[in-house]
Formats: structure tokens, C-alpha cells, sequence
């Protein structure tokens, strides 16, 4: 039988219960295999129970050192009650100069502390008496992720300035870097909202008409990483370059959102049209733009397109791609049957081969083919090529990639081009 003799309003910091006609303190802490809180007790005397009536700093302090006993106890452990129990008149029944020496030698939890309202400075110099006259019994949960989130920037030799937490908090990045970052102007003093727009500005005007494709090897909503690097960089160097005072985390949480941005555009867009990307004037292989293409990958999947499909070839064909592309299928072609023309995409190495029809079969001879090679600048290089295969055949390619006939060249600029990358 477990009758509650004290509790608080907020439902975390201990109760009192009486269990079969004992005194004893109740936690929830930690958590069991099944992600369920586990909960602890630990038996005290009625002169500890006067003092967790009456005094709220004193019942936070004793919380504070117990919870390092629950971690210890892990997901199944019993709690050391032998060492909760001694804890109890140190912290309870000493004078203010002795808890803090107590608590000098001790393991406690600083965040349910600061959560409700101690004095932070104060804590860090070991003045827990002192810390807790401003204690509440009342929490907020975000004060201590502020404290931790400004810590472990410390570590990073992160101080923030004004406009560095104001960027941050109109992020939503202040508490969690890896939170996706949003427009928040509502959390931002607004005498400094001005400043931060014009940071925000900055970033927009560097980025403006620049665009993260999407990329099929990484399914249907993937997007291209090496365009989000690029437009990262991009707006990085014109923040830094504009407003030099602010601090790496302000900048980098500009940028994010630039990227994320264009993310959410991307993703909210039909799949790629890149022949319309490669140009809408006429060109000088405009007349031999497809009417029929057949996809096929390293599985023996195969996918027809025609002229009369409502979808564009190229929007077909990255669909195609995005629904077969594994680590053992990379490799993709696009062939014009009647025109004896096709190219070959090789994904896992940023090269692709376009291959035309040397000479025809004739009286049961094989046809002769050339396959010419190139290295591709990433998905933006894919789509760029695509489009123009698709409006112009190989003919048109000649200025969209350095051909080689010689797949031995191909493999040395290769190797030069990653070791660049390297450097």
C-alpha cells in the first residue's frame, strides 16, 4: 500500500509516499529497455520530511544528487539506496557552507536546477545555497537548453554577440543546430529584427537565381548535395564577406536555411524538366530532338518513352533512374534505336560515354560503334547532357563534355580529378 504524504506542482521533482508505514522519497528518472521512466525510492526520516515541506531549494538540491544514483542504476540496476540515504542529512539538515562543500565532492545535475531558476554564475562557482534563493518551483525546460547549447558553443570557442543569437533564434537554431532551420521573426527582439533582415537580404541577393536539383540516385525526393554545397559556400562568402564580425554558427545557420529553402522549392516541383533547362532557342541539332528513347539499367529493367507521352523524356528517365538506382545498379543508358545513338551514364564515377554507330550490320555483320567518354560535373553535369541528347542527339553534346576515345584517358583525368578534389 503507497498512500502520497508531499508532492509539488511540477509532476518531476520527488514525492513523498508512505509505503507499508515507512517514510520514503519517490523519483521517476532514466528510463528501462522499453524506453519506459523507470521510478526509485529511498527511505527518510520525518525530520528529512519537514525540510522538503518547507524549504524548495533543499528538495531541489536532494533531487539534483540523486539523479546521478538512477543514471548509474541503468535500464534494470537497483538504486544505491545506501548512498541516496546518505545523502539525505548533508544535503537536508547541514549548514548552507557545508551542502556546498558537499556538493563540492559529489555527482549532481546541474539542468533540473537551472530549469528552476537557479542562479546559473553562481552554480558554476560551487554556491548552491546561494544559487537556489532565486529557485522556482515552477520549471523551464528551455532555460537549461540554452545554458547547454551556450556551453557547448564555449567548447567550440563560439561566443555569440547580440545579432549572432538573434540570427540563431530567427532560425530556430539557438537550442539545436541540427534543427531544420524556419523564419521565426516573432523570436527576435524586434529592435534588432531590422539587423538580422538585413543578413537575411545578403544571403537571398548571393543565392538569387541559383537552384538544388534534384538527385534520382537518392530515390524521388533526393536532392543534389554537390548543389547545396555549392550554394552554401556561396552565400557563406558573401555573409563573411558583408558582415565579418559574426560568429561561424551565425553564418552557418544562414546558409542552412538559404539550402533548405531550396530544398522545399525543389521537392514541392515536378521532376526535372532539363530540357527546358538547356535552352528554349532553336539549335543546330533542334530537328533531330527524340521522339523515341528506350531506357535500360545494369538489371535488365528496360522503360519505352515516346513523343506522345504527357511527361518529358528527361523527367521519365531520372524517374526511371530514382525507382532502380542501388549500389549494384549505377549504371543507366538512354539509346535512340533508330538513329543508332545512345548515352551511357556511370553514376558511380561521374562519367558518362556517348556511343554513335560507326557502321551498320550489313549481311549479317555486327555494327561498328564509337564510344567516347567524359567526365561529368556531378548531377548538374548529368541533367545539362541529357537535355541536350534528348534535344539534339550526340550531335549536340560536343560542348558539353571533353571527349575522349580512349577509356585508359578517361581513367587518368579521372584519378587527376580526384586528387584535386583531395587536395
Amino acid at each position: 500500500m503507497r498512500d502520497v504524504v508531499f508532492t509539488r506542482r511540477s509532476g518531476w521533482i520527488p514525492n513523498v509516499v508512505r509505503e507499508d508505514g515507512e517514510l520514503k522519497l519517490m523519483l521517476g528518472a532514466g528510463a528501462d529497455a522499453n524506453h519506459d521512466p523507470r521510478t526509485f525510492t529511498f527511505s527518510i526520516g520525518e525530520a528529512h520530511l519537514a525540510v522538503i515541506r518547507e524549504d524548495l531549494a533543499r528538495h531541489l538540491l536532494l533531487w539534483s544528487a540523486v539523479l546521478p544514483l538512477c543514471d548509474a542504476a541503468g535500464t534494470r540496476g537497483p538504486l544505491d539506496e545506501n548512498a541516496a540515504v546518505a545523502l539525505l542529512d548533508p544535503i537536508l539538515l547541514a549548514a548552507p557552507a557545508d551542502v556546498d562543500a558537499t556538493f563540492r565532492r559529489i555527482q549532481w545535475a546541474k539542468g533540473p536546477l537551472i530549469s528552476h531558476g537557479a542562479d546559473i554564475k553562481l552554480l558554476e562557482r560551487g554556491q548552491v545555497c546561494a544559487a537556489m534563493r532565486s529557485a522556482t518551483e515552477t520549471s523551464d525546460a528551455k532555460r537549461a537548453q540554452k545554458h547547454y547549447a551556450d556551453r557547448r558553443r564555449a567548447e567550440r570557442g563560439q561566443v555569440l554577440d547580440v545579432l549572432d543569437t538573434a540570427l540563431l533564434m530567427y532560425t530556430g537554431q539557438y537550442l539545436h543546430g541540427s534543427t531544420i532551420p524556419r523564419r521565426l521573426p516573432d523570436a527576435v527582439n524586434p529592435a534588432l529584427l531590422p539587423d538580422v533582415m538585413r543578413v537575411i537580404a545578403t544571403a537571398e541577393q548571393a543565392c538569387a537565381g541559383m537552384r538544388i536539383g534534384r538527385d534520382p540516385r537518392r530515390g524521388k525526393r533526393g536532392t543534389d548535395k554537390l548543389d547545396w554545397k555549392r550554394m552554401e559556400a556561396t552565400v557563406d562568402a558573401a555573409v563573411r564577406r558583408t558582415h565579418p564580425d559574426l560568429v561561424d554558427d551565425a553564418v552557418r545557420t544562414v546558409s542552412f536555411l538559404m539550402c533548405s529553402e531550396a530544398v522545399d522549392r525543389t521537392r514541392s516541383s515536378p521532376m526535372d524538366d532539363d530540357e527546358e533547362a538547356v535552352g528554349d532557342s532553336a539549335t543546330s541539332g533542334e530537328s533531330a530532338r527524340k521522339t523515341s528513347l528506350l531506357f535500360t539499367d545494369d538489371k535488365d529493367g528496360e522503360k519505352r518513352w515516346l513523343r506522345s507521352h504527357p511527361r518529358t523524356a528527361t523527367a521519365e528517365f531520372w524517374e526511371f533512374v530514382a525507382d532502380r538506382y542501388g549500389s549494384g545498379n549505377q549504371v543507366f543508358t538512354i539509346e535512340d534505336e533508330e538513329m543508332g545513338e545512345g548515352l551511357q551514364f556511370h553514376f558511380y564515377a561521374d562519367s558518362l560515354a556517348r556511343i554513335t554507330t560507326a557502321r551498320k550490320g550489313e549481311n549479317g555483320a555486327d555494327p561498328e560503334y564509337r564510344v567516347e567518354y567524359s567526365l561529368v560535373d556531378g548531377m548538374s553535369g548529368y541533367r545539362k547532357v541529357l537535355g541536350a541528347f534528348v534535344r539534339g542527339g550526340c550531335a549536340a553534346l560536343d560542348e558539353h563534355g571533353s571527349w575522349m576515345s580512349d577509356a585508359a584517358d578517361l581513367e587518368r583525368a579521372r584519378r587527376r580529378r580526384d586528387a584535386a578534389a583531395a587536395e
